[in-house]
């Protein structure tokens, strides 16, 4: 047992709730950041500001045409599989061989991707480390373990995660045949839930074709979360974590909820409350693209959604002009009560610490 512990130790292979739960679960969203997410905010920009160089093919791959942005979101698999190993201490050859393993965890994972990646690249990773350097062809042989390995696991838990994922996706659209009340809260609540933990909450809407007025209530819980956290946070974190969770992704917070859920009481109190305000009172409706209802404010892609389901409801008849009162749903929705949620908090609650690169801590000192 000493000598197993000594290897391990040797390895940096360290089993621990911070290692695999906090550091991994950090650098996945800040992998997710630059890719996904980078790209969906750079593919807004061109069709919210009509840049042309940011709305051409740039690239052609397996016949599928690629924009700049496209190209970004495309690898976000690889890019959240090799910031994983960087945070686990991989040595080169592992993380390098943790692009393949990326890529075809989040290709099998499907709406679970991003979930699938975390597992898998954890695994893979310390096996990897295991392998390294014990032989003399170590250039040849590190790559294939963790190739290999990564492959099979990916094989055998991205498509159930995948699925779990979608089971997920389905309590949703059953949240979506309710009143609108009890929708507004159950979409809302658990679209913004989805969106901050490590799943793909705009694939699991897209999936689902998520749209109408449940797309409304996924757009403002989306917003809620992100926002929330946003201005929750500012005073810790300034204009730069106001803008990476604002209009970037809540998922940076994951290691803090892990740390001290109670963080994550006032963004999903108000979730539950601008989600049946979306609904019911100013009628809010997604018509877009279904995959912008699990977006929120990244990008501001949410909004561009319901924008363009607008345009899209008039050129076919169903909606005769748009109104001042859709636009102030849409700002509503957008910009939610959570700036004042912070008050919500029990004492105590408010932010210690700074953030670490885009990690962002709000958990008590």
């Amino acid at each position: 047992m000493e000598a197993i512990q000594a290897f391990l130790k040797k390895k940096d292979v360290e089993i621990s709730t911070k290692r695999y739960l906090i550091d991994a679960m950090g650098a996945m969203a800040q992998g997710l950041f630059c890719s996904l997410l980078i790209g969906t905010i750079i593919n807004a920009m061109g069709l919210l500001f009509d840049i042309r160089a940011l709305k051409i093919v740039v690239a052609t791959v397996g016949g599928i045409k690629y924009t700049v942005g496209g190209l970004a979101m495309a690898m976000s698999g690889p890019a959240m599989a090799v910031a994983i190993g960087r945070a686990l201490h991989c040595p080169p050859l592992v993380l390098y061989s943790l692009l393949t393993v990326g890529f075809a965890t989040n290709a099998l994972g499907g709406a679970g991707g991003p979930l699938a990646v975390l597992f898998v690249a954890i695994a893979t990773s310390e096996i990897g480390k295991l392998a390294a350097g014990e032989t003399k062809v170590d250039i040849l042989v590190t790559p294939l373990v963790t190739i290999g390995v990564g492959a099979t696991l990916a094989a055998l838990c991205a498509p159930p995660l995948g699925k779990l994922a979608m089971q997920t996706g389905t309590v949703i659209m059953w949240a979506t045949e309710l009143q609108p009340f009890l929708m507004g809260i159950l979409v809302s609540v658990f679209v913004g839930i989805a969106l901050t933990l490590p799943i793909s909450s705009a694939a699991i809407c897209a999936a689902l074709g998520l749209t109408g007025l449940a797309g409304g209530a996924a757009v403002a819980g989306c917003s809620a979360q992100m926002i929330g956290f946003a201005v929750q946070s500012y005073r810790e974190n300034g204009v730069g974590g106001l803008l990476s969770q604002g209009l970037g992704t809540s998922m940076l917070q994951m290691p803090n909820i892990v740390r001290n859920p109670r963080i994550w009481i006032g963004p999903i109190f108000a979730s539950a409350i601008t989600g049946p305000l979306a609904t019911c009172v100013f009628k809010l409706r997604m018509d877009g693209a279904a995959v912008s209802s699990g977006m929120g404010t990244c990008g501001l892609v949410g909004q561009i959604g319901v924008f363009t389901g607008w345009i899209s409801d008039m050129a076919a008849g169903t909606k005769a002009a748009i109104t001042s009162f859709d636009w102030l749903g849409l700002l509503f929705a957008s910009h939610p009560i959570s700036h004042h949620q912070s008050r919500l908090l029990p004492p105590g609650l408010g932010q210690k610490r700074g953030y670490e690169t885009l990690s962002l801590w709000c958990s008590l000192p």
